[in-house]
């Protein structure tokens, strides 16, 4: 009898391309991953019905689903809305709770609104200043990973992800964390799986350490 295929739905943080998942590698005798991408926000657009909307691209019933830092936080609204086997957050939060007193004062203060998102899509200019090889290296980085530069896009993702108010969570949810993410540091994480030396990238510079993992995690009860 052949051996059930799992549909693995991997979703990339914010603003960022599916591309971050190019060296993931599943046993392809088991799994069938299926790469998802950020859509543009309509008006006024909450991040529930957000989900909604992008979990139209889900194909397939019974799916694993990983999304990465705001991803992450997307995912989590996606299967409260669809049946998923597996639900795993990397590099992310599980509640309010968890995330960094600057996002909750960003929150309290509104100062969201003053980031200037339209810079996003001048990487280019960007690289003309750019000195240093710290600073050139990770405007590479962006230029690699990044896919979405539109301004409104931003704005929202930025907000939803600094007001978001979840404060209960899935009991099963499986969270994989870096002990050097300074995104989200994990002084304020609870209950999850860490990566040594790993930082808010890891799903990128971590990733044989997903390889080895992910199909134990996945399938374990």
């Amino acid at each position: 009898m052949d051996q059930e295929i799992i549909h693995v739905y991997l979703m990339p943080g914010m603003a960022a391309s599916p591309k971050i998942f190019e060296y993931i590698k599943l046993p392809e005798s088991q799994f069938k991953i299926h790469l998802l991408e950020w859509i543009i926000p309509l008006s006024n657009e909450g991040l529930s019905d957000y989900a909604y909307r992008l979990s139209n691209n889900i194909k397939h019933k019974d799916i694993v689903l990983l999304g990465v830092s705001f991803g992450g936080v997307l995912v989590q609204e996606i299967s409260k809305q669809i049946n998923v086997r597996k639900l795993i957050i990397v590099s992310s939060v599980k509640s309010m709770n968890e995330l960094p007193k600057k996002m909750l004062l960003a929150k309290t203060t509104k100062a969201y609104t003053l980031v200037p998102t339209q810079l996003a899509s001048k990487i280019d200019v960007l690289e003309k200043y750019a000195f240093g090889a710290t600073i050139t290296k990770r405007l590479e980085l962006y230029k690699k990973y990044l896919s979405v530069n539109d301004s409104k896009y931003l704005s929202w993702a930025i907000k939803e992800m600094v007001c978001w108010n979840q404060l209960d969570f899935r009991s099963d949810i499986i969270h994989i964390h870096g002990d050097k993410d300074s995104v989200f540091p994990i002084k304020n994480i609870k209950k999850c799986i860490v990566i040594k030396n790993g930082t808010h990238i890891a799903i990128i510079n971590k990733y044989k350490w997903f390889n080895e993992n992910l199909p134990k995690l996945i399938l374990g009860s």
